[in-house]
């Protein structure tokens, strides 16, 4: 059973749809059309989600630095149906791992979503680099190991095979895929621990769960406790609003990050904006900023599978178009560096200092030439702040492109879809943003 999130994405982006056009002629909207452009260097080969491109949609990608050799280092992206995706720093794909196969024919398969990374985890094999994947369709993480000398390619699966399911007490909720869906990786300075972050497929909870060795050097995990974020909200007018989904869905978190200096979680709810919260899941959640589409209401219509906007009572944020999307830090020395977040609906970033997360401006990626596009509807993000190599002295970006171009017929009148990884030169973002 495959499963898709297609219309309720179309529901978002139509209600969007209107405030952006809205705010395009308004003086925040002009000031968003003049954010300054960067140009990807390089980008990864399309994936197409269908049968033939064995159903691969790229998502999230991670950068892993090969301290020993810097300009080997890696990009381990997710592809959903497709497995993991591991390339060099020419974009080339290096090694690729499939997603499991479903338990029954009539169950979900595998679907990994998105990806972090862990430097030296202690395992029962000593410590190791790894790769963290929530696997949605399983409801699972899987963990892989990182050795560029490896043969056969760098990565290897060292899950512990008795790990269970995140959030579903069987396999017929599974199968529901309400299930583990955005990841970030937490090492407590304090006692040393390492955690991932979790959030749930069309709910507002996230998770703590803290890795665990296991036997023969594998990786488990166990839950440490739960953290439920609002779905619904009180306006100044003094009336709660929730936004605009498909019946029985909730505001989802998929993009997050953590502070290591300081074990903040940042959280982007992808109709609400990003909040700040301890990365221990206790204390109070903070709304750093807000969405454009903030107290608009909307009306699920079944017929389209679209959302029919309000009007809008003037209550959202001036950066943010839903979805937010792609969290990562820019970290710098002494604390300094930068939150951003993918403003999904209009295809731009969000920069926020890292230290009081004031807005510091924002960028667009855009296309370098025909085959080397734009980025549109970005849906994942990762930085590196640190040489890797010749081909970047300066640090890296990688992003997910949501609409991959030019387009492939797909022999019945219209194109494939196809989404990729653009590279970005993370030297021309710091000058092109002013950072």
């Amino acid at each position: 059973m495959r499963t898709h999130r297609a219309p309720r994405r179309a529901a978002v982006l139509a209600l969007g749809t209107a405030l952006v056009s809205l705010l395009a002629t308004s003086p925040a909207g002009a000031g968003t059309a003049g954010l300054p452009v960067v140009k990807a260097t390089s980008e990864t080969a399309a994936l197409y989600d269908d049968e033939a491109g064995g159903n691969s949609d790229a998502d999230d990608p991670a950068i892993w630095r090969n301290a020993a050799d810097p300009g080997r280092s890696l990009v381990v992206a997710t592809a959903k149906e497709g497995g993991l995706k591991v390339y060099d720093l020419n974009a080339r794909l290096v090694q690729e791992l499939a997603a499991p196969e479903p338990p029954a024919e009539d169950d979900a398969p595998g679907r990994f979503n998105n990806v972090d990374l862990v430097s030296g985890l202690r395992t029962s094999a000593g410590r190791a680099d790894v790769a963290v994947v929530s696997d949605r369709g399983n409801d699972r993480l899987r963990v892989y190991r990182i050795d560029p000398s490896r043969r056969g390619g760098p990565l290897t699966d060292i899950t512990d095979p008795a790990a269970a399911p995140v959030f579903s007490s069987g396999q017929s909720e599974i199968n529901d895929q309400r299930t583990a869906y955005g990841l970030a990786t937490w090492t407590n300075k304090a006692t040393g621990r390492t955690y991932a972050l979790v959030s749930q497929r069309e709910r507002t909870r996230l998770a703590l769960l803290e890795l665990v060795p296991a036997a023969g050097g594998k990786v488990g995990y166990r839950k440490v406790r739960t953290l439920d974020l609002p779905s619904s909200f009180q306006l100044p007018d003094g009336t709660s609003w929730s936004p605009c989904a498909e019946p029985g869905e909730l505001p989802q978190v998929e993009g997050m990050v953590v502070d290591p200096a300081t074990g903040t979680l940042y959280a982007g709810q992808e109709d609400i904006g990003i909040w700040r919260l301890r990365a221990d899941l206790t204390g109070r959640p903070v709304l750093v900023d807000r969405t454009r589409e903030f107290g608009v209401p909307g009306v699920y219509d079944e017929a389209t599978e679209e959302c029919v906007a309000g009007a809008d009572p003037g209550y959202g944020g001036e950066r943010l178009s839903a979805d937010v999307e792609g969290l990562t830090l820019l970290q710098e020395r002494g604390g300094e560096g930068y939150l951003l977040a993918s403003s999904q609906g209009d295809n731009t970033f969000a920069v926020y200092d890292r230290e009081g997360n004031a807005y510091e401006g924002g960028f667009r990626v855009g296309a370098a030439s025909a085959t080397l596009d734009s980025v549109e509807e970005c849906d994942g993000a990762a930085v590196l702040n640190a040489p890797l190599g010749k081909r970047y002295p300066r640090g890296l970006l990688v992003v997910q492109d949501g609409d991959e171009t030019p387009g492939v017929p797909d022999g019945e009148g219209g194109t494939r879809t196809a989404t990729g990884f653009k590279f970005v030169d993370l030297g021309a973002v710091v000058d092109a943003a002013g950072l």
